[in-house]
């Protein structure tokens, strides 16, 4: 049975964050309760769509990520792309560049670079240095894997495009820089990735579409 985690008013560290961040907790009411399940059985396929995805929508991304998991018979592992084609593997839509990244990942795992085991037995700067060894693995794609394959609770994903459109809803503040981010989400630790999570529902959901109003 998959690991299904919930979060709502009941939970210990959404308590916390609504009591540090009023924003914050009209954001987590406006959503509700969310429920997730990591992807802690599948992180080699987790990292090949994220690669995938970087600078597209995820609309997008989803779309080329089907077409290469169709063309690994339904499953993305490292012994499908290895019985692929550079060819095959850009007829879904994929850059030069991200094949490129792709060979590597798949590579590191290989000759044994990467160890997605160890990695769950480390600490988050270790395993962003880990992955960020690999060329076409930033910082963006290793914060990804701790917030949504290693379930890390504090990580603050600074460099992420959707996640700063929802700050900038949610303060109307319009300083995104990397210190403006991390001085007003400091009170979030040690749960940043669990404000993070509401953070993304409430862009799905589409609600900054429509101005935040914290007393409305």
């Amino acid at each position: 049975m998959p690991n299904i985690v919930t979060l709502d008013m009941n939970t210990p560290s959404v308590q916390y964050l609504c009591k540090k961040d009023k924003r914050l907790a009209k954001v987590i009411e406006m959503v509700g309760s969310i429920q997730y399940v990591p992807h802690d059985e599948e992180p080699y396929s987790f990292l090949i769509h994220e690669i995938i995805e970087q600078m597209l929508s995820a609309k997008a991304g989803q779309k080329i990520y089907g077409r290469l998991e169709a063309l690994c018979n339904g499953e993305v592992t490292p012994e499908q792309i290895n019985a692929l084609s550079d060819e095959q593997i850009r007829s879904t839509g994929t850059s030069n560049a991200k094949v490129e990244y792709i060979r590597n990942i798949t590579k590191a795992i290989s000759d044994g670079t990467l160890d997605f085991e160890k990695m769950s037995n480390q600490s988050d700067r270790e395993v962003i240095k880990t992955l960020t060894k690999i060329r076409g693995i930033g910082n963006w794609t290793a914060k990804m894997y701790l917030i949504f394959v290693l379930d890390r609770q504090d990580i603050l994903p600074v460099e992420d495009g959707a996640f700063l459109q929802v700050y900038r809803w949610m303060y109307r503040m319009e300083d995104c820089s990397e210190k403006a981010v991390n001085k007003k989400c400091h009170k979030w630790k040690p749960y940043s990735s669990i404000a993070s999570r509401f953070c993304y529902h409430a862009l799905d959901m589409g609600m900054t579409k429509e101005d935040f109003h914290l007393y409305k």
